[in-house]
């Protein structure tokens, strides 16, 4: 079993570069399959789900190649179209977008249902379905196997009933080649939206309205190969402003669009962290003690779920009471649990944490509940007493490409180990 290992009490001080944004690599990939030919997409993040995203599609007969470490060239031409199984999805949420991109490309689709970050049980595709049904597409399931299948996709106005930033590109891959206009209402609105809009575009894809509420999509008839860079992870980079601020240390992390951040940005200065934007970095440091603040999670630009667990854990170490409420996902403070076991002073109220701060971290055996739960848990293991051990740390390793190293080169003190495939140490204690 592999672990991250950390000793912590150790403020992190240097400079962090930022790899492509995994939630929109994972959309852009499987994107290819709607047109013939020869991609290649440049800041390709090296993170598990990206791995499996490219073996699905090697799977279907794309040839994949990395021509450098952050750059993939993928040749469409001997795509040939088959069913996606379980075990190729199980551990990837956003397999899902096989379905829009398959349905656009062939006007028929059969993928396993989704696997990924559960947040106390499957994540609902009902309205990625929703949209399907309403270009035209005939859904059905046959053995945990989603079906989605069309005569010709007709374009439809679609409304979503609640904001879904997975239902909102599924469409768009959808719709892009559809006879007709399709208009998305109560569209997400978020910076990778906007990057796969971007992508389709420059496909020969017809959208407007990307980054808005309402997007419009004329169907054509054809796509085209393009050569891509994808933007910068504005959750990884967020994880390292808070890490910044939590261990009172002082970071320039470069490579980033400081608008995509400034919901983070804005909380950060609100707990008394400095934080100075540049072009394209931006820096964020802390020296004195730094104050509470409530957060109500909400779809872009309101301050994102996927920084929920990290912030809650700076919280946990600042003065005064915060709130935190996530009005995004049912479930998503299953990490607590860890946080206190590790000290922290937080009661769970429904959909809210009530976090008293001023907590002393001290070193445990913790888990990963979840992606963004394990980027927490290294925040937390940096900010805490003694050493705490990070189990399921295959989370992790689904979002944030080289995380050792890069805190490692700030100076952080934290390895990746194996250790025996014994019980583990929760496991002992429970």
């Amino acid at each position: 079993m592999e672990k991250f290992v950390i000793k912590g009490s150790k403020a992190l001080r240097g400079e962090i570069n930022i790899s492509g944004a995994k939630n929109a690599a994972v959309a852009i990939l499987p994107a290819t399959i709607l047109a013939k030919g020869v991609f290649n997409i440049e800041n390709v993040p090296d993170i598990r789900d990206i791995n499996s995203m490219l073996e699905i599609l090697e799977a279907m007969g794309a040839e994949v190649v990395y021509t450098n470490r952050s750059t993939v060239r993928i040749d469409t031409r001997n795509i040939n179209f088959k069913a996606v199984p379980y075990e190729q999805t199980k551990n990837l949420r956003a397999s899902y977008y096989l379905l829009g991109a398959l349905l656009g490309m062939y006007n028929h689709a059969k993928v396993a249902m989704p696997g990924g970050c559960n947040f106390g049980g499957v994540r609902p595709i009902d309205l990625h379905l929703k949209g399907f049904s309403a270009l035209g597409a005939i859904i059905s399931t046959d053995g945990g196997m989603i079906k989605a299948k069309a005569q010709k996709l007709i374009g439809n106005s679609i409304y979503f009933d609640k904001v879904s930033v997975g239902a909102t590109i599924n469409v768009m891959l959808a719709a892009v080649k559809a006879r007709g206009i399709t208009v998305i209402e109560n569209a997400a609105r978020e910076p990778h939206i906007v990057d796969v809009a971007n992508f389709l575009n420059l496909m020969g894809a017809d959208i407007k309205g990307a980054g808005t509420d309402v997007i419009r999509i004329h169907g054509v008839s054809e796509l085209h190969a393009c050569n891509y860079s994808i933007i910068p992870d504005q959750i990884e980079a967020g994880t390292y402003m808070v890490a910044a601020a939590a261990t009172k240390g002082d970071l320039l992390i470069k490579n980033v669009i400081p608008k995509h951040l400034e919901p983070i940005t804005a909380k950060l200065r609100e707990c008394g962290a400095i934080v100075e934007e540049f072009d394209d970095s931006i820096r964020v440091y802390a020296t004195g003690r730094l104050h509470g603040c409530n957060i109500k999670t909400m779809p872009h630009p309101g301050f994102p779920t996927d920084m929920q667990p990290q912030f809650t854990v700076l919280l946990s170490l600042c003065e005064g009471i915060s709130i935190v409420t996530d009005s995004v996902w049912d479930n998503r403070f299953r990490y607590v649990d860890q946080l206190t076991r590790m000290g922290a002073q937080i009661q769970i109220e429904g959909k809210a944490a009530i976090v008293q701060g001023s907590a002393v971290l001290k070193g445990a055996p913790v888990k990963a509940d979840d992606l963004r739960a394990g980027a927490a848990m290294i925040i937390a293991g940096l900010c805490a007493k003694g050493t705490t051990e990070i189990e399921d740390i295959i989370h992790i390793d689904r979002g944030y490409e080289d995380v050792v190293k890069k805190l490692t080169d700030v100076g952080a003190s934290i390895a990746r180990m194996d250790f025996p495939n014994s019980a583990s140490l929760l496991n002992k204690r429970a």
